[in-house]
């Protein structure tokens, strides 16, 4: 079993995730109580008394401590990746199974994440549109074509068949329309609080560059997959320098998940609430074999299977 961690992105989050894992675990409780925010993350994770779980500064810092909870149960028993890659703000929780951040780093930068990304899309009438059945090439061009009205770019490449398009919502839809024209089989609006992984964003890549300069990044202990070139490292990337370019530049996921495929990975651990990655991976490499790990029965499965190909 060649395997690879799979780690969730904004959007898969669910009031009550992790509370299974936090009933059974010291391992994954500890996460939660000494979560380093300046808001009640046990409390917003499991409940969500206030409201507010789906609010992107709360989302992110609580997304990575459900990943950095699970990650810690997995090494517990044992299991360590040969690669590792995540959807946008998974890409974080990647780095620190790859050992680049610890458990504290990661969950504190990813609060500041998402503040800066809010912050960059305050006062922006923004939209994005998943596109279906349509090729990339054509949806670039409906989007050039509705420049006219605003920013709209590609801003998610899921898997074959799904596109995402964000940028100012007046150009979004007009793009919708003109994909529709062109063949796409659907076109889906989103429920986002800002323009993601589109040039708009480039105010919160400048924010984290800065506050990047106050972190202590570790080494990677295993490759990691980004987000910016569907691939590991290049020698002329530096993690600072992909991790500002990710939140203005599309996430390149389908080439992920190829790319592990290439590098022989034969099995993907999908970390965080929901399929939502597990269901790319299928559309994408259907060879490779999916578990996705929500709650405790979900990692003894995985478990099961695991120590079953190691025997």
């Amino acid at each position: 079993m060649k395997l690879a961690f799979l780690y969730a992105g904004q959007g898969s989050q669910k009031v009550g995730m992790g509370q299974e894992f936090y009933d059974a675990s010291p391992a994954f409780r500890k996460v939660y109580d000494n979560a380093p925010v300046d808001f009640g993350l046990k409390e917003t994770c499991l409940a969500d008394p206030q409201g507010v779980l789906n609010q992107t500064e709360y989302t992110q810092p609580c997304m990575t401590a459900f990943a950095v909870g699970v990650t810690a149960l997995l090494r517990e028993a044992g299991v360590a990746p040969a690669y590792a890659a995540g959807l946008s703000l998974g890409e974080y929780s990647a780095l620190h199974c790859a050992g680049v951040f610890d458990a504290h780093t990661a969950i504190s930068l990813t609060a500041f994440r998402g503040r800066a990304m809010t912050a960059a899309s305050l006062g922006v009438q923004s939209a994005m549109v998943a596109v279906l059945g349509l090729d990339v090439e054509a949806i670039r061009a409906c989007c050039a074509q509705a420049s006219g009205l605003g920013v709209v770019e590609v801003c998610n490449l899921n898997c074959p068949g799904q596109t995402v398009i964000g940028g100012v919502q007046p150009a979004v839809l007009e793009a919708a329309r003109l994909c529709g024209e062109a063949g796409a089989k659907r076109c889906m609006t989103l429920q986002v609080s800002g323009p993601f992984h589109t040039s708009l964003l480039t105010a919160a890549g400048l924010a984290l560059r800065e506050k990047f300069r106050e972190i202590t990044f570790g080494e990677m202990q295993i490759p990691v997959l980004f987000n910016r070139l569907g691939d590991v490292m290049g020698p002329g990337d530096t993690i600072q320098g992909l991790l500002e370019e990710q939140v203005s530049h599309a996430v390149r996921m389908e080439d992920t998940i190829r790319k592990l495929s290439e590098y022989g990975v034969d099995t993907v651990v999908e970390i965080g609430p929901g399929k939502a990655l597990t269901g790319f991976v299928r559309k994408t490499c259907p060879d490779i074999r999916c578990f996705p790990v929500e709650k405790p029965e979900d990692l003894e499965k995985f478990l099961t299977a695991w120590k079953e190909a190691s025997l």
